[in-house]
């Protein structure tokens, strides 16, 4: 039985994406680049904000996506990959992308059962270009689709018994491994680095990896996450203990993941004709709304570098 946290083999997959000769090819962009921008409602608070371009990293596997599934990729050493998300997930497309790119079987297992048969949205159709064969489950089998046996009976039933298993999101204690190298490459840079979440996976190791002295910040983008054991509960697993300074802010998810406002969007274009930046809605237009709003609050001190992580750029 494969383990979401683990290779087929038995190995806790620590060998990096470097054992992987294949994933070198795509030649990933890292570090990524740091870019101050200058912008009047940080600036009148005393506060520098710089974006961390990880939406740079690879034109396909964006952002956190590289970071998190390349030691999985690596772990899972051609075998087909298994993977979760719901209908409109980018861990689902950067999943295909990768596939595709490296030759590997993929098969996304979707939340809702009742959009098998119906047409594909543009991020599920993407996904099916790309090679991934879509098997979709009712919800109640995707709430408990980490239970050992209800896992078993989804790759019986998707036909990939024998798969490398990523958990939804991607995270897992590889992917917080992974995550870690970029607290590092903002180590002496900033004294917060902030990150949209999901799944928590990229803050465990963003935290993990900076400095001491500085901290790492959360903007849950689902509505009622409780993300905060499950991150700890990940660091654990990875590092074997709580690690780094990190904290969550859970008042900017905009109604839930996958949705927006009128009020977002404008923020979002705004933002766009400020800074030349594409904004993603789902993750990266919460983040920087709720960065705007916190400086306001005054919950920065003057003189605090804030480094946005962009995690993503707008589907096409």
């Amino acid at each position: 039985m494969p383990s979401p946290d683990a290779g087929r083999d038995g190995s806790d997959g620590s060998h990096g994406p470097d054992s992987a000769p294949a994933l070198t090819t795509l030649r990933p962009r890292l570090p990524s680049p740091v870019r101050e921008v200058r912008d009047a409602r940080f600036e009148r608070h005393g506060v520098r904000l710089l974006l961390k371009r990880d939406d740079l990293i690879h034109p396909e596997l964006i952002g956190n996506k590289w970071r998190k599934l390349a030691p999985n990729l690596a772990a899972a050493a051609g075998r087909t990959v298994v993977t979760f998300g719901g209908a409109y997930s980018n861990h689902l497309r950067a999943t295909a992308a990768a596939g595709r790119l490296l030759g590997l079987p993929t098969v996304g297992v979707v939340r809702g059962h009742e959009l098998a048969g119906r047409p594909l949205n543009p991020s599920l159709a993407r996904c099916a270009a790309d090679g991934m064969r879509l098997h979709f489950v009712d919800r109640t089998t995707y709430r408990r689709k980490t239970e050992p046996e209800v896992l078993a009976a989804v790759l019986r039933a998707a036909g990939a018994e024998d798969a490398y298993v990523v958990p939804e999101g991607g995270s897992n204690h590889l992917a917080v491994r992974g995550c870690r190298d970029l607290g590092a490459e903002l180590a002496g840079r900033s004294d917060v680095a902030a990150v949209a979440c999901g799944t928590g996976g990229t803050l465990a190791g963003l935290a993990a990896g900076l400095p001491p002295g500085s901290r790492a910040l959360g903007i849950p983008v689902l509505k009622g996450a409780f993300l905060g054991p499950g991150i700890q509960a990940l660091q654990e697993r990875a590092f074997g203990s709580r690690c780094g300074s990190w904290s969550l802010d859970e008042r900017f998810h905009f109604g839930g993941y996958a949705r927006t406002t009128p009020e977002l969007d404008a923020f979002a274009d705004d933002f766009e004709q400020r800074h030349g930046l594409p904004v993603e809605r789902l993750y990266v237009a919460k983040l920087l709304y709720a960065l705007v709003a916190l400086a306001g609050e005054g919950a920065f001190p003057r003189g605090t570098t804030l480094a946005a992580v962009i995690t993503g750029r707008p589907f096409s």
